[in-house]
């Protein structure tokens, strides 16, 4: 019993009860109910976890755990592929667990964090954010995500079209959090296990409801459609590289082609295909940019079976120009010949292409079956042009593309009507796991898009897929055979999906932001409370030593000089950016002007301070100053009157004037003049006293009653924050720009990858900067007139005014940029 009962056995059972269930789930069919308690035991286990390495442990092992679990035939098809061995592939795979799915140690880590601060219900959407957020930001593999077990409900599925299959993780997470909660609370009464029970409930059955509508709507499309029918060859042709050893690569392209042309004469002749289409690669050369005479002919050869058959076809092969070549889909089209090429946009790291900056001689001497084709350019809709007259502009996707879910929503955005996927599924032959898989997240395109889908592949499976993903006709794994049905091919809706794109994750970043900076925010506020009380109390001195600036005249105001050209260039940059568009998309332009018109007097007026910075203390009723070796003293029964400078430039500072009439030559600049003159009181100077009722004074008074806050310091604004704002907005201009998340990485390498995310900080920085300038601006104008209007209450209006400061700037600029994201 204490075996059993000891902390290390409940944790590993608890995830060993997880990883069987999601392994259940991830075998189809019934198996999807289980989605709603998979992670239940696992759940359990963190709910007892006390630190926060407990937690990441707990969160790496069930990783580890799952990953085995769900996707071990993965590691099987990798040792295979590469010879090394099943065990070896799998070894592999459950080493790189944590990068292959990393969302569990992101979801962890946040829940724990979460936990600490708020109740179940505000941790259960943090979690839930961190899992879908990580799966947006970090491009995973496979692009796999929980929801896609979801496929065998056709009534839940249907909610992808609002969220993707990532909305469908978010509410079987949350449902699973639920449960977990009823179970915990399962001593305290009914209302503890039906209150959670009921929560985790409502989503999914607010869903369901949706899909019955959605279900009878597609149900029901125009009476004036008219279906497309298209033949898919399935010729069960694999392992091409063995038989090209055996039979020499003309005799296999050969038997290819024969097979194809063959099931291609059944498919337009006896089954009256509209159109044909051919798998992934199945013409394994150049289509168009012949390599010999023999290529040539059988280019010939295909556009006389096409010519022939009177419809277009649609098959995979290869293309090229001077950059390469790229695996890619071909349309060719009766008496018109070749159409265009579709280039695959999302390439299967080191088998099919290698990103330059680690492709190497050693590398591909190590690695011989490494891949050498380059990306495409994202999606593109062709015509496909029908003997009947119709033109239907179709996506082509080719394999890993179909797991892409801004390809197919950049595609309906173009005018696609139908989706054409092509893959080569063959080395899941021995894994038909693997290949049911792809099917099912290739069928989510259709159902976020509501475009129909034909989907063929080499040896399985393939199938016709409508518009609420279900298959209407399809082919066994392993099974040569022709794949036929009609589809009515609508102008299909335009689903919230289409609309507002992958939106799922970015809102799960951005609700962590929000999330981040209301927990600091508040943190701030309880301790800007006590700050300020000890700041606006009369009795607080200076403490010394302290850290000063000994002006003469010339310094203060060449350093005063500079800093207002600094300034003020910020607010005619921020002017300019506003109501021109010189300077906006040009971010070289903005960090040269940035430079010149701020950092650089910013920089000059910085250097003449330090130039006169100086330790300030007072010894035995005497103010010392010291700089280096040189010392400086003044008694203070000398010193008669000290004023607050009215202008605070270079920064705020004071004037002493002694007992003979004069002015002291040097002026001091200091953070709280305030202090230092009650200090000189106390240290038995006779001056005169502070005129309080003075308007001028109490503005400065409140000026110096505000104590900086963590949110306050220069580091976080004009850096973390704009690091924060940045990750997202990077993020989806690499997705829109080389078709994933680390798309540049891959083409250019890691030097021009970080050269981009270096000016999009920087670009972002110089937004907050500027955006910080008129804040300051704005909040210093209206303490201001504040204080000559209610003088009494100039401390209550400066403490608001700085704290709606930094609300506009760490709450305002994360929601405009989700606004700028969700408009574009």
């Amino acid at each position: 019993m204490i075996l059993f009962s000891s902390p290390i056995v409940r944790i590993a059972t608890g995830i060993f009860a997880s990883a069987l269930l999601s392994g259940l789930y991830a075998l189809g069919g019934a198996g999807w109910l289980l989605g709603f308690i998979l992670f239940v035991p696992w759940l359990l286990t963190l709910n007892g976890q006390q630190t926060l390495t407990g937690t990441l442990v707990s969160a790496y092992v069930m990783s580890v755990a799952y990953t085995a679990a769900v996707f071990a035939w993965f590691g099987f098809a990798i040792g295979s592929y590469t010879q090394l061995g099943a065990l070896t592939g799998l070894s592999v795979l459950l080493l790189a667990a944590p990068l292959f799915q990393p969302q569990f140690l992101a979801f962890a880590v946040v829940r724990y964090l979460a936990g600490r601060q708020h109740g179940p219900v505000l941790r259960a959407f943090a979690a839930a954010a961190a899992w879908v957020a990580t799966e947006w930001l970090v491009p995973k593999l496979l692009g796999d995500t929980l929801g896609y077990g979801l496929y065998p409900s056709r009534l839940l599925r249907q909610a992808a079209d609002i969220g993707g299959a990532a909305g469908l993780t978010v509410m079987l997470l949350l449902a699973n959090e639920g449960i977990a909660a009823a179970i915990a609370g399962r001593t305290q009464g009914w209302r503890a296990i039906a209150k959670p029970l009921a929560l985790s409930a409502l989503l999914p059955l607010l869903l369901a409801g949706y899909s019955l509508s959605i279900l009878y709507a597609i149900s029901t499309p125009a009476a004036t459609s008219k279906p497309l029918r298209m033949g898919l060859i399935q010729a069960n042709i694999v392992d091409y590289e063995r038989q090209r050893q055996e039979k020499g690569a003309h005799a296999v392209v050969r038997e290819v082609l024969d097979k194809h042309f063959a099931m291609t004469y059944d498919a337009v002749v006896r089954q009256r295909a509209d159109a044909v289409m051919w798998s992934e690669t199945i013409y394994p050369t150049t289509f168009g940019h012949p390599k010999s005479e023999a290529g040539a002919e059988l280019d010939q050869e295909i556009l006389g079976i096409v010519n022939a058959a009177g419809v277009p076809f649609v098959f995979g092969t290869y293309d090229r120009d001077t950059a390469g070549e790229y695996n890619a889909a071909a349309f060719v089209v009766p008496g018109t010949g070749l159409l265009g090429f579709y280039r695959k946009t999302r390439l299967f790291p080191l088998t099919e292409y290698v990103p330059a900056w680690l492709d190497s001689t050693v590398l591909r001497r190590w690695l011989p079956w490494t891949g050498n084709w380059r990306p495409g350019n994202g999606a593109r809709v062709f015509p496909l042009r029908l003997a009947d007259g119709r033109d239907i502009p179709v996506l082509p996707l080719i394999c890993l593309d179909d797991v892409d879910t801004g390809l197919a929503i950049d595609g309906a955005r173009l005018g696609a009507q139908a989706i054409l996927s092509m893959s080569n599924d063959a080395w899941f032959t021995n894994y038909p796991q693997g290949a049911e898989l792809h099917q099912s997240v290739a069928a989510f395109r259709s159902i976020e898009t509501r475009l129909p889908q034909f989907r063929v592949t080499t040896n399985g499976y393939s199938a016709v897929i409508d518009t609420s993903g279900t298959i209407l006709a399809g082919a066994r794994m392993g099974e040569r055979t022709l794949v036929i049905a009609d589809v009515l091919v609508p102008v299909p809706p335009r689903t919230l999906m289409v609309k507002w794109g992958n939106w799922v994750g970015l809102a799960g970043s951005v609700f962590l932001m929000l999330l981040a900076v209301l927990a600091a925010f508040s943190s701030w506020l309880r301790h800007s409370t006590q700050e300020l009380a000890s700041a606006s109390d009369t009795n607080e001195v200076m403490r010394f030593p302290a850290r000063v600036t000994v002006l003469p005249p010339a310094a203060r105001v060449t350093a005063g000089v500079f800093r207002c050209i600094a300034r003020g260039g910020l607010l005619l940059m921020g002017a300019v950016m506003l109501f021109s568009d010189t300077l906006q998309g040009n971010t070289l332009a903005q960090i040269r002007v940035f430079t010149a018109i701020f950092l650089l007097p910013e920089a000059i007026a910085w250097c003449v301070l330090f130039a006169f910075a100086a330790q300030l203390t007072i010894e035995n009723s005497m103010l010392v100053i010291t700089r280096g070796a040189q010392r400086l003293e003044i008694a203070v029964t000398d010193i008669a009157k000290a004023d607050a400078w009215r202008l605070p430039v270079p920064s705020a500072g004071i004037s002493l004037w002694l007992i003979s009439g004069q002015r002291w030559h040097y002026g001091l600049a200091l953070a709280n003049p305030s202090a230092f003159i009650r200090a000189l009181r106390l240290a038995g100077s006779t001056m005169m006293q502070e005129d309080k009722s003075s308007r001028g004074t109490m503005y400065a008074q409140a000026r110096f009653a505000m104590r900086r806050g963590r949110l306050d310091q220069t580091l976080v604004k004009f850096v973390l924050l704009p690091l924060v704002l940045v990750l997202p907005a990077f993020h989806l201009h690499q997705h829109i720009a080389y078709g994933s998340g680390f798309g540049e990485y891959y083409s250019f390498g890691m030097k021009a990858y970080l050269t981009g995310f270096a000016l999009w900080w920087a670009a972002w920085t110089i937004g907050v900067a500027l955006g910080g300038a008129a804040l300051r601006t704005s909040i210093e104008a209206l303490a201001l007139l504040g204080a000559f209007v209610r003088p009494e209450q100039a401390i209550s209006v400066r403490r608001v005014l700085e704290r709606c400061g930094l609300a506009i700037l760490y709450l305002g600029l994360p929601a405009w940029l989700f606004l700028r994201i969700y408009n574009s």
